[in-house]
């Protein structure tokens, strides 16, 4: 039980850190541009794991070319969702921002958890997953009409 609290927390404390920076990289870009606003946060990430990196003197970080070539583009996924972010916010609002981000990761998700692709555990769909999405998309429309 304890785990699934520990989850839950961990889960929200992303959301919340999600909810915070979509408006914080929205006015960056409205006010220098989208590839700077991208460039800034990510530099921003960059310099804050750099100290716990150093501190375990790099830890894993030489192992790098160990890892398949696919997954070296997790960073230009990055910049799609700064770019989105950015775009969406001034034009419908962060709530709307947010809340279409969400669904499109949780549609993602699904779809890796069916497959069981990408290092996801295999766990298929089944009528109350596809319920599930369903209200949220549901959920994603209320929101921006």
């Amino acid at each position: 039980m304890q785990s699934i609290i520990l989850i839950i927390l961990i889960g929200l404390i992303g959301g919340v850190a999600v909810g915070i920076q979509s408006p914080l990289a929205s006015m960056i870009s409205q006010r220098l541009g989208v590839l700077e606003s991208v460039f800034i946060v990510h530099l921003g990430g960059a310099l804050v794991v750099l100290i716990p990196l150093l501190y375990y003197g790099g830890g894993k970080l030489g192992q790098w070319q160990m890892l398949p070539w696919y997954t070296l583009v997790a960073g230009a996924f990055g910049v799609i969702v700064i770019t989105a972010i950015s775009y969406i916010i001034p034009r419908a609002g962060v709530a709307v921002s947010v809340t279409t981000v969400v669904a499109g990761q949780l549609l993602v998700g699904m779809l890796l958890d069916h497959f069981g692709v990408l290092g996801a555990i295999e766990k298929p769909l089944d009528a109350t997953r596809i319920f599930g999405i369903a209200v949220v998309l549901i959920g994603v429309w209320l929101t921006v009409k």
